[in-house]
């Protein structure tokens, strides 16, 4: 097949965990699948599994790899914008339940993603991720979670507006692709 590329026994494509150690500076741990994809092709958010390899919880099931990514949203962070949605959640009762909602998704889909790896979900009343349901404590997670379930986090859609089109540059890392060659067919399986 023109433009494929190996797996790794865990199923995330070589090329992907390239990719993503490239974008973080380090092996990603507890990597199950790429969960979206920049415009460019490259991945930019990451689903990590509820535990590491070593059995220590991770709470973050969905990761924003992409450093042009990740830069845009801290400089949304340093300019105050996580002060103003907490603010929202307090003065919109609808948004306050709209995000409420997104936690109970984030958990569900961590809880899955557990099970689906044959590992122990974490327990219950575990930090979710963001700040959420409460306040907002990181909106890089927030807009990894929007952008890997379009539509579901509501706080995550407005950061992630707010960041603007981070991709335009083109790739954030080099990948040593061939031109043209694009794995797009999801991935998963735990890596160890």
């Amino acid at each position: 097949m023109v433009g494929a590329r190996a797996r790794p026994p865990g199923g995330v494509a070589a090329a992907d965990v390239a990719a993503v150690a490239a974008q973080l500076g380090r092996s990603p741990r507890g990597l199950r699948t790429v969960a979206h994809r920049c415009p460019c092709g490259l991945p930019d958010v990451v689903e990590t599994a509820p535990r590491l390899p070593d059995g220590t919880p991770f709470p973050t099931l969905y990761y924003l790899t992409c450093p042009r990514a990740t830069a845009a949203v801290s400089r949304l962070e340093a300019a105050g914008m996580m002060r103003e949605l907490t603010s929202r959640l307090a003065a919109e009762p609808g948004l306050a339940r709209a995000y409420a909602a997104a936690n109970l998704d984030y958990l569900g889909r961590r809880d899955a993603a557990a099970r689906a790896a044959g590992i122990e979900p974490l327990p219950p009343g575990t930090q979710s991720a963001g700040g959420m349901p409460g306040r907002v404590k990181c909106l890089h997670a927030l807009v990894a979670h929007e952008l890997a379930v379009p539509g579901v986090n509501p706080l995550g859609s407005d950061a992630a507006q707010a960041a603007g089109e981070w991709w335009l540059a083109g790739p954030c890392v080099a990948t040593g692709w061939p031109a043209g060659a694009q794995d797009l067919g999801g991935a998963g399986g735990l890596l160890k």
